[in-house]
């Protein structure tokens, strides 16, 4: 009996729109990079992928096709990965600038995020990030990224019992599932991407 086909492992990079060490959505790149290390979500390893070097967008900064080392290092992590998972903060109903900073200068000819598929997580008061999520859908219309519909992840962070300690660690057993069934739906889309012509 032949023995079975190795099953692949997915590269995913994980952008986090907010600068801050201990913020929350650090705190469930964090979680995820667990998932995938212990077993829980085997075939991907999810990398965290910083933007804090990025300079401001300036096309004065492109010399000879080459950009700032900053830039060429973190198109670079988009392109070779697999996939990505954005963790994606929500200010004034809409998502951050570092996060639009980064998105613009992976977009810059060659474009890498063409053809990824992604997944986004966010959190928050409210609607836990939600309007940040559908803006972010939109650009990935002209990116030509592939988000997955199901499930969505949206946590008020603020609610009742505490979603996470003190450090930023996500420690809700119900948001901590939906997050593993998030990775679980992104290796599936992305396995079947890779299986098309």
């Amino acid at each position: 009996m032949e023995a079975a086909a190795a099953k692949p492992v997915f590269q995913v990079a994980a952008v986090c729109g907010s600068l801050r060490k201990a913020s929350f959505h650090r705190g469930l790149i964090r979680y995820a990079i667990q998932l995938c290390e212990g077993g829980s979500v085997d075939g991907l390893r999810v990398e965290f992928v910083p933007i804090e070097p990025l300079p401001l967008l300036n096309t004065d900064l492109e010399v000879g096709g080459k950009y700032p080392p900053p830039v060429e290092t973190f198109r670079r992590k988009v392109l070779e990965s697999d996939a990505v998972l954005f963790a994606c903060p929500e200010y004034n109903y809409s998502f951050s600038a570092p996060l639009k900073n980064a998105i613009d200068w992976a977009s810059r000819p060659p474009n890498v995020w063409a053809d990824k598929p992604a997944a986004i997580v966010s959190t928050g008061g409210g609607f836990g990030g939600g309007r940040a999520q559908y803006h972010l859908r939109q650009l990935g219309v002209f990116l030509d990224l592939h988000f997955i519909n199901k499930p969505e992840f949206f946590l008020n962070a603020f609610q009742p019992p505490a979603k996470f300690d003190e450090e930023g660690n996500l420690i809700d057993k119900e948001a901590k599932e939906k997050l593993k069934q998030v990775l679980l739906s992104l290796q599936a889309f992305t396995l079947r991407l890779k299986a098309k012509p």
